[in-house]
This record gives structure tokens, sequence and C-alpha cells, in this order.
């Protein structure tokens, strides 16, 4: 993995990018899950009118990684899952879809932490439950690729056992290792970016997405990458297209995020995913000041991505 050698400060402002990045990615876009397309001045219309920017299941499972890692200072199975358990009891409104919550039954009941998802769905799931909470595993594992398949396909094994939904939240991790390891200034050559993760990738249908974004980023057209890289919760038909948005916006954050929100479907997964890696990528100073301000327990996610930074 190339990059730069960080300074402790610009190391924070990328750390706290991805963090805050992933949860203001996620609250912009959960008001249009759903939708078929939606135009730039409605998002940021209701960016604006929104008195509290709430996130959903993907930050608030973002945020059990991040605590999981801190307390055990490193990945560890059991804690990460029963991490989950304890904060979807807590907060169960947070937009969780039906699978979690029967997972975490099965792991607060006894059942191994690497095995409930597998007994839930035959094969494992390939959605992108595993990719959308991946910011801590990347910009934590940022130097070490090795580690970062391992353990963000470990960690996917909780929920998603599929090896489609395992490699999805270690491509999506992999993204946000690339663009924290990268300086902002001079621009990013985003064919060489791409040809890493293309390296990386171990999936033929995760190839084969992102060999299509060479073109996608350079000229974005919203029906074409719907067509040709998805916009549905299915890992493959979202992660390289939150990466996508990002490449199509390298040095705007709100570019990156109206960009995903702005192709329909599962818009707060797509959304906080591309807010991820941007937010690594351009730091945290990027995403707009009234977005931080109005974020919900936005001093809390902060003070979760300083801990793990210092880590």
């Amino acid at each position: 993995m190339s990059g730069i050698r960080l300074n402790s400060a610009l190391l924070r402002t990328k750390f706290l990018g991805a963090f805050i990045g992933t949860a203001v990615g996620d609250a912009l876009g959960a008001p249009f899950e759903g939708y078929y397309q939606v135009d730039r001045p409605e998002i940021e219309a209701v960016a604006e009118r929104l008195p509290e920017l709430t996130y959903t299941d993907d930050t608030h499972m973002m945020l059990g990684v991040a605590e999981s890692l801190l307390r055990c200072q490193g990945f560890d199975g059991e804690d990460m899952a029963h991490t989950f358990v304890r904060n979807y009891e807590q907060e169960p409104y947070r937009g969780y879809g039906p699978g979690p919550p029967r997972i975490f039954r099965m792991i607060r009941d006894g059942v191994p932490w690497d095995e409930a998802a597998g007994l839930l769905y035959r094969g494992g799931s390939f959605g992108n439950g595993a990719a959308m909470r991946a910011a801590p595993l990347g910009v934590f594992y940022r130097d070490n690729p090795e580690m970062l398949r391992e353990v963000s396909q470990a960690s996917a094994q909780i929920t998603h056992a599929h090896p489609l939904g395992k490699e999805g939240g270690a491509l999506q991790a992999y993204a946000i290792a690339l663009a924290a390891n990268r300086d902002p200034s001079p621009e990013l050559d985003r064919a060489d970016f791409l040809c890493e993760l293309i390296n990386f990738t171990a999936e033929e249908v995760y190839r084969d997405k992102l060999n299509k974004i060479g073109d996608l980023m350079l000229r974005p057209d919203p029906e074409k990458m719907v067509l040709e890289l998805g916009n549905g919760i299915e890992a493959f038909n979202s992660v390289p297209t939150a990466i996508c948005c990002f490449l199509s916006q390298l040095n705007s954050f709100p570019g990156a995020v109206f960009g995903a929100i702005g192709l329909g479907g599962d818009t707060d997964t797509i959304g906080a995913m591309a807010g991820a890696i941007s937010g690594a990528y351009l730091g945290v100073d990027a995403i707009p000041q009234r977005w931080q301000e109005r974020l919900e327990n936005r001093r809390y996610i902060a003070e979760l991505a300083v801990s793990l930074c210092n880590l």
C-alpha cells in the first residue's frame, strides 16, 4: 500500500473525517432511502431543513466496531459481537433490518459469535452491513492490508457470513485505508487508487465492477452508474458505487455524498460509505461545519475517533 507518512495532526483529522463522514453521509441519506433518484437541490433543501442529523444502524454499528477495538486494543470477535448486541438492545430504533436482531438474539442466547449468521442465512448474507460499519477498521489497520483483510472478514462474519458480504466489508475498509494514507494535496491519482483496489479484491464480481469505474468517475452519469454498478443493499451493488462517487468528486465531501444519495436506492448506506472514504481522504474540515454542528452525538463520535487514533 503506497502513500505518505502522516504526521499526528493530519492522521487525527483523517480518523475524524472517516467517522464523522460516515455519520453525516448516513444521516443525510436516510430520508431518501428507497427513492428512485433524487435531485441535488432536493437533498440540499432537506439537509438544511433538518434540525438534527440523526443517524441509522449504519453509524450505530460503526460506533460498536470502534468501541470494541478500543476496549480490546484490536479486534476481538466475541467482544465485538456482544458490543453489537448491547448497543442494539439499548437503541433498537435505529432502523436495523430483520436479520441482525435475530442474529443478536442467537448470540445473546449462547450461539458462538462466528456461527450465528450462517445459521440464519444458508451460506450467509451478502448484504452491505459489514461495509457500512468499516470506517474504524479502515483507519486503524490502514498500514497492514493483510491484517485489514483478515480482521474485516472476521468482523463481517458476525452478521454477513457470505464470501461476497465479507469481501464487500474488506474492500470498503481498504478503500478507506488507501484514502487515509494519501495526502489530498497534490490531487490523488485516481487510476492508481482504482488499480490498488482491483488488485486487492479476490472476488470477480467486485473486480468487474471496479473496472467499470474508470469511465464513470470521469463522466458521472447517475443512470449509467445505477445500471452498471448498482444502488441496492447487496455489497457488490453498493460498495463499488460508493467508491465511484468518491472518485468522481475527489475534492468535495458534499459532492461525493450528494452524488451517492442522488442515485436513490440504499441511500443511507451508500452515502455513509462514500462519506467515510471522502472524509478519510480530505479530513474532517472538508465536512461542512453546519452539518457537523447538527450531527447527533457528534462529540461522542469524535471522542471515539480521536481515542482510536491515539491507540
